[in-house]
């Protein structure tokens, strides 16, 4: 496994990392545990989860998991952030909210502190002083060790870098944005001021919801996809991405590797992205991913994928978690 710092601070991660958006919802805990355990047996230290994440069962499954010796093993992220049911105060970045999430968090995770704990996307009705103010005592009282954000535009990340600066509290040093071959869009703004700042780059969607696999070659629908488990994500199936992912296999199969292995690759060597974080459903997908982390790219083949996936600078974004209201 090959291993970058995150952004410029001091933290090593594996440039594998796990998602567990699937714990205790596509994976039941049994499996959920076992792909954990695959994860770290092969050297990936990075895992990453969320307060709302299969309705906390995610946090509360990996915490039983690393329960027994296996927690100094890895780096630990979690988030806080996102809607968490209908009533007020029931998410968002308050101070509120973000003091009461993280223990909330840390029970489930079993453990007295979280290495990376992120904003999951930006709250308009909080002033961004309160929420870096709020994770600065974190970082402060041991809780935490790290921050980062997610889904946040360049301006917005900028603005939080300069609050940070101005006031002398911690800064961000990861950001979470949808970052594919199939979405490219972060390069126009978002990449270009992690590089100047150092704040590091670890892509969600990376194989676009299976896009990037060449599962959905000439519209064929898989029976377990995403595709049959979650109708909306048929907005994001267009003709010139499915034709991407076609082209991408194409490739794959000329270099001898899978198409899954390439599209991760091409990510691991942007010189923005620390570690990227890929889910699973099913223990083997985690060997088939760690494929990635051994590839090497040639020029020519980075300059053909780059040819491959130039329309998606500019069109419409795969994914988008917007602000909170």
């Amino acid at each position: 496994m090959k291993y970058n710092r995150l952004g410029h601070s001091g933290l090593v991660v594996s440039a594998l990392g796990l998602g567990t958006n699937s714990f205790g919802g596509r994976a039941d805990e049994e499996t959920s545990v076992r792909i954990l355990n695959e994860a770290i047996e092969h050297g990936i230290n990075f895992i990453d989860t969320a307060n709302v994440y299969t309705n906390t069962q995610s946090e509360s499954i990996i915490g039983r998991a690393l329960s027994g010796g296996k927690r100094k093993q890895v780096i630990l992220a979690t988030k806080v952030g996102m809607p968490r049911g209908e009533q007020p105060n029931q998410g968002g970045s308050s101070r509120r909210e973000i003091m009461e999430q993280i223990d909330a968090s840390l029970t489930r995770l079993q453990t007295d502190y979280v290495d990376l704990y992120q904003i999951h996307t930006l709250d308009k009705s909080t002033p961004m002083e309160e929420t870096l103010r709020a994770l600065d005592d974190l970082v402060t009282a041991g809780k935490v060790r790290y921050i980062g954000a997610s889904n946040y535009m360049a301006w917005e990340l900028m603005k939080a870098l300069s609050i940070s600066e101005r006031e002398r509290l911690n800064r961000y040093v990861s950001i979470q944005p949808c970052y594919s071959l199939a979405d490219r869009t972060i390069e126009v703004e978002l990449e270009p001021l992690c590089l100047e700042e150092g704040i590091g780059i670890i892509p969600y969607f990376p194989l676009a919801g299976g896009i990037l696999t060449g599962k959905y070659a000439e519209g064929v629908t898989p029976a377990g996809s995403r595709m049959e488990k979650e109708p909306r994500f048929k907005e994001r199936l267009d003709q010139e991405r499915v034709a991407l992912g076609n082209g991408v296999q194409s490739l794959a199969s000329e270099l001898g590797t899978t198409a899954s292995a390439l599209s991760l690759s091409w990510l691991m060597h942007r010189p923005s992205v620390s570690t990227v974080i890929v889910g699973a459903s099913r223990p083997e997908q985690v060997l088939t991913n760690l494929q990635s982390a051994e590839l090497e790219l040639s020029a020519d083949t980075l300059q053909r994928l780059d040819g491959l996936s130039e329309p998606f600078k500019h069109a419409r974004p795969f994914a988008v978690f917007r602000p909170l209201a």
